[in-house]
């Protein structure tokens, strides 16, 4: 049996399907669903994906507690559940779900020499430069950030007499399909494609940090290469330690919108000023290291970032966005 914390949300809901396509594959869906007509029809990620079952998170952290009997038949967990609001202050809220969840998840799996992969944050690097999974590296500028490099520091403590994998994968900037669902905390590929296709103009933030107008820069990474990541670790479950996923290129705003203006046909660029309230706390530059990946033996290529806004694209043609 295998287990997706998070697994109606983007990255989970992607990895989950792909991971019921395999053959003789039983996977549980645990999440929240609490308010999901409000904030956006999350269930529909699952439309169409053959479960074993489903767990609300509350009722999975309970079973992982007792141990229940029902979990003896875990092979594998994918904990991806977190609170992923970048921009969320509520420090205790972010503690519990980000950190103290994914302690008891983790506990469980180490105690039941069960393989855990769970979903960490290029968040962690801040303001940085130099994005190498090392402590020394890593400066994260607000809570969501700081809980996510709290959990990294909990592993890193238990990695070398761990009975079973422990793997963390530092997601960089994911776009693609089922993410609708996030709606402001939604990539801003998805955010230009719906605002290029309503008003026909892509606003991008003016100059800061020393870069000029729309040239702030990100490692942009399609999910689908994401998730072919979560299941090379999947098949090599021994190799643990704490990885960066991305593309290792940085791209620029102004790049992913002429990506996106290309595909559409039509479309320009704005500047917008750059708001006061992100001001010390915004990551003008983020592009993964991948060192760690490929020495752990990862050899899978990434998309372009112009392959995956073509890709996005058409599935978001397909009408299939979960709206």
């Amino acid at each position: 049996m295998l287990v997706v914390t998070g697994g109606a949300g983007f990255i989970g809901s992607n990895l989950a399907r792909a991971l019921a396509e395999r053959a003789g594959a039983s996977v549980v869906v645990v999440d929240n669903l609490t308010g999901d007509l409000t904030q956006g029809p999350k269930f529909r990620n699952l439309v169409g994906v053959r479960l074993a079952d489903y767990l609300d998170k509350d009722d999975f952290l309970d079973l992982v507690t007792r141990r229940d009997a029902l979990l003896e038949r875990v092979e594998h967990v994918f904990h991806l559940g977190a609170c992923s609001d970048t921009t969320a202050a509520d420090g205790s809220y972010l503690m519990r779900n980000n950190f103290e969840y994914s302690k008891r998840v983790a506990r469980f799996c180490l105690e039941g020499r069960v393989p855990l992969v769970y979903a960490s944050s290029a968040a962690v690097y801040g303001a940085g430069r130099v994005f190498r999974e090392a402590p020394e590296h890593e400066r994260p500028l607000n809570v969501y950030g700081y809980s996510k490099q709290l959990f990294d520091d909990w592993v890193r403590q238990r990695l070398p007499g761990a009975r079973s994998p422990l793997v963390g994968l530092r997601f960089f900037n994911v776009y693609g399909p089922r993410e609708a669902h996030k709606g402001a905390m939604a990539s801003m590929a998805y955010q230009l494609h719906e605002q290029l296709r309503a008003t026909g103009v892509a606003p991008l933030f003016a100059g800061t940090d020393g870069y000029a107008d729309g040239e702030q820069v990100r490692d942009f990474v399609y999910v689908d290469d994401v998730v072919a990541v979560g299941l090379w670790f999947l098949e090599h479950p021994a190799r643990g330690g704490i990885y960066n996923v991305g593309t290792g290129r940085a791209r620029s705003f102004n790049d992913l919108a002429a990506a996106l203006i290309g595909r559409l046909g039509r479309g320009r660029i704005s500047y917008v000023p750059f708001p006061e309230a992100l001001a010390g706390v915004y990551q003008s530059c983020t592009r993964a290291d991948l060192s760690a990946l490929r020495g752990a033996g990862y050899d899978g290529a990434f998309r372009s970032l112009e392959e995956g806004v073509a890709a996005y694209v058409a599935w978001l043609a397909g009408g299939s966005d979960g709206r």
